[in-house]
């Protein structure tokens, strides 16, 4: 599906070639040049390696037409850095991109030939669309069906592209980056709300084709407005990716950014000191692209133009995996103490969801993948450390409720309490008709792992039924010896107990 999508939605992009093992992307953007470095194959790798250089090369453009000299000198610099640290990483696939700055300045071509002169290294120079397109794939990784607009803002340049229920639509690329847009308004933020709604006014797709939808917002300087909301708005998980809130109850918010003055905006907590100057103008940018386009969310994605390069380096068999379950897959064949298979215990737990939709059987199933996550705690934090690790997941493909849901699940499985005071702010993320399932999934986990001790193969010794009242654990008589404890008894109570059943061993 994924391999379809790409082709058909990308358009004019044009593929990188595919690479197996650690891939590198070298972002060379307006504002900052930055290298991450993935272990693959995984459809969605973490990063192993994440260093950024702030080096404004697009700093003056709109004057002089040309790259900040300074910039150049700090962004060659870095490119040699990244390039060394690559090499010495083991990276089989270096890609460096380049995006707006670099696209529209006189000596774009003079710097892209010192970087191969330097480095030997040749740069792939995006076109807006083509920087818009992959901000918007890297998207789609994790939310496949985004319906709305993605504005990616960069230094230079806030590219647009609107999306149908997942499948590409119009575009449109604008000199709208928080670097540009200081510039062009004197460094004033209400003027550079004024441009942004003057320029962004003018796409009839965008002011008539996305009221009541969603925006979602990429690129790092967006990522710290998420931020922002998230404390303002006391959003108990710290997470920005799905990020999403009220178009409206935004706004207020970003006006009041795009308002303040450096000093107010370096006491904001967690705010990278250097991005404090661009902030209300990123701000202004987000504020003007809700109030043209009529949405009625704002969705923050923590994955952008550089995954969706990352996406095209992969083989094209990888890319129609689900990114929450190919990660959880190999985080659990990474870290599990004996390797119990998710679908192991998937299926043997399927007895009790008879009625199962997919996207809860796809929630269930991770849950299986991560249920053995904090066994090398120490016991008396396993249910705390397990918790937050979850919670926290840098993995695609989850909204808050859902981290909510598995965090909460898995917090069970390690004998946690769904009444302690530590996981009782993100519940009010989850329906209060999920509790229940919350609770018995993790119970359910609990028992699987006491049975079968979190040793492959042993689940299929067993098997769960639910007739009338009762739940029973079937064990043949043969296996009772190796299988059969006071835990798995007490277990087996607590679970049916959950569920409104009586327990059966038979």
């Amino acid at each position: 599906m994924m391999q379809h999508a790409f082709e058909t939605r990308l358009g004019a992009a044009t593929p990188l070639p595919a690479a197996e093992g650690r891939v590198a992307v070298v972002d060379i953007g307006s504002n900052s040049v930055r290298m991450v470095v993935y272990d693959t194959p995984m459809r969605l790798p973490i990063p192993m390696y994440n260093e950024k250089a702030q080096c404004a090369l697009g700093r003056g453009l709109g004057q002089s037409g040309k790259l900040y000299p300074a910039g150049v000198q700090c962004a060659l610099r870095s490119i040699r850095r990244f390039a060394g640290l690559a090499e010495a990483m083991g990276v089989r696939e270096l890609e460096m991109v380049a995006t707006a700055a670099v696209r529209e300045a006189s000596d774009g071509p003079d710097f892209i030939a010192a970087v191969r002169e330097a480095v030997g290294q040749d740069i792939t120079v995006l076109s807006g669309e083509d920087e818009a397109k992959y901000a918007a794939l890297g998207l789609l990784m994790g939310v496949p069906r985004a319906d709305g607009v993605i504005g990616d803002l960069g230094g230079g340049s806030f590219d647009l592209v609107g999306l149908d229920q997942g499948k590409f639509k119009d575009s449109a690329t604008f000199s709208l980056g928080h670097i540009r847009l200081a510039e062009a308004s004197g460094n004033d933020p209400e003027r550079a709300r004024e441009i942004v709604r003057e320029q962004l006014a003018a796409l009839p797709w965008l002011v008539d084709g996305m009221k009541g939808r969603t925006v979602y917002a990429a690129g790092g300087t967006l990522r710290a407005i998420a931020r922002i909301l998230i404390d303002q708005t006391s959003h108990p998980i710290h997470v920005v990716d799905n990020f999403n809130m009220d178009a409206g109850a935004a706004l207020k918010i970003l006006h009041l950014i795009s308002g303040k003055g450096r000093h107010a905006l370096e006491l904001i907590p967690g705010i990278n000191k250097k991005r404090v100057e661009t902030l209300p103008y990123a701000a202004a940018a987000l504020e003007g692209l809700l109030a043209v386009s009529g949405a009625e969310r704002v969705q923050f994605s923590g994955f952008g133009m550089r995954e969706g390069v990352l996406l095209t380096c992969l083989p094209y068999d990888m890319r129609n995996q689900d990114p929450l379950l190919s990660a959880c897959e190999t985080m659990a064949e990474r870290t599990g103490r004996f390797a119990v298979k998710g679908r192991e215990i998937l299926d043997w737990m399927a007895p009790l969801y008879p009625q199962e939709t997919p996207e809860d059987l796809r929630l269930r199933y991770a849950a299986c993948l991560m249920s053995d996550i904090g066994w090398n705690e120490h016991p008396d934090y396993r249910a705390e450390h397990a918790f937050i690790r979850t919670l926290r997941i840098p993995y695609a493909g989850l909204t808050h409720a859902e981290r909510a849901l598995l965090a909460a699940t898995v917090y069970v499985r390690q004998n946690g309490n769904l009444t302690d005071q530590l996981i009782r702010p993100i519940l009010g993320l989850v329906d209060v008709g999920q509790l229940s399932w919350v609770r018995s999934t993790g119970l359910a986990l609990s028992l699987a792992h006491t049975v079968s001790g979190s040793a492959p193969g042993l689940l299929g010794k067993t098997s769960l039924t639910v007739k009338k009242d009762r739940l029973t654990l079937k064990i043949r008589a043969a296996d009772r010896g190796a299988l059969l404890s006071e835990a798995v008894e007490r277990r087996l109570k607590t679970l049916a107990a959950s569920l409104g059943l009586k327990p059966k061993l038979g």
